[in-house]
């Protein structure tokens, strides 16, 4: 039985609304990819089944229970979210920001044990952010405080990570840095990732199940093969698309591509002119 699944999920802000209807179900110890334009719904999605913004309707189910009636120290301590635009971390040194994600394992005056320092320290490392940890967050440039707040999630050593385009900020060495760490936490610990992603490609390369979205539906699910494929993006994101084959993973690949909306303009401007050249030509 896998662990989260959303059933019949209705998500807004106010009387807009963004995601209408979605069932899902999130494959357990997997790397699960949500794609598609943007505006479509993909981060209202990740924040509703993280709890972090309610839902209008529909249920979020984990381990057999509603998420909206579980504790939050006890939701916390399986799963972890790092949203789009973290909060700011003014007045907080690296460490201390780190330190945050050990919240749902502390007890009485919240001081650090010895377990703590040990999961602060591991992600720091694991996120190559460790000479960092007496630098004031606010001095970091953006992929420097990208990492950090990445090694917070960590640091709460959940069994689920989601992540809203973890990559933001990151120059494509990092990017690629980031995502390999959080494919070994999946291969070798099993923890469950779920990510929204920008990128096709990384999507492709790395997820082993992706949900596309459009206008807050899904179009389809599953493998990178099923997809990423001309019609899939087509139907996503309105582009006529290319699809290879990665030569080093022989994954699917979007070797290149041409809006179709541009397209059709293009046609339609060359057929109005030529309208008009005929017509002064009489």
């Amino acid at each position: 039985m896998e662990r989260l699944f959303a059933s019949g999920l209705y998500v807004g802000y106010g009387e807009e609304i963004i995601v209408k209807g979605v069932s899902t179900t999130i494959p357990d110890g997997k790397i699960t990819v949500i794609i598609g334009s943007n505006g479509c719904g993909k981060s209202t999605l990740l924040k509703a089944m993280t709890r972090i913004i309610p839902h209008h309707s529909g249920s979020i189910i984990l381990d057999g229970k509603d998420i909206t009636k579980e504790k939050t120290k006890t939701l916390a301590k399986k799963m972890s979210a790092l949203p789009q635009s973290p909060e700011s971390a003014s007045g907080l040194t690296a460490g201390e920001l780190v330190s945050y994600g050990r919240f749902p394992h502390q007890y009485g005056f919240g001081r650090l044990t010895k377990k703590d320092r040990e999961a602060i320290s591991w992600a720091l490392e694991v996120t190559g952010t460790s000479e960092f940890v007496y630098r004031p967050v606010d001095s970091l440039s953006g992929g420097q405080r990208q990492r950090v707040w990445i090694a917070m999630a960590l640091a709460q050593e959940t069994e689920m990570i989601f992540l809203d385009e973890p990559t933001t900020y990151l120059d494509m060495a990092h990017q690629l840095e980031v995502l390999e760490l959080l494919e070994s936490l999946n291969k070798k610990q099993g923890r469950t990732i779920v990510m929204v992603l920008h990128d096709i490609n990384q999507a492709a390369r790395f997820a082993d199940y992706i949900i596309a979205l459009k206008d807050g539906e899904i179009i389809k699910s599953g493998s990178a093969d099923e997809i990423i494929s001309p019609s899939i993006l087509q139907e996503v994101f309105q582009i006529d698309a290319e699809i290879g084959r990665d030569p080093r993973t022989n994954k699917p690949l979007c070797i290149t591509y041409n809006l179709i909306k541009g397209e059709q303009e293009n046609e339609q401007t060359t057929i109005d002119y030529s309208t008009y050249t005929r017509s002064i030509s009489y």
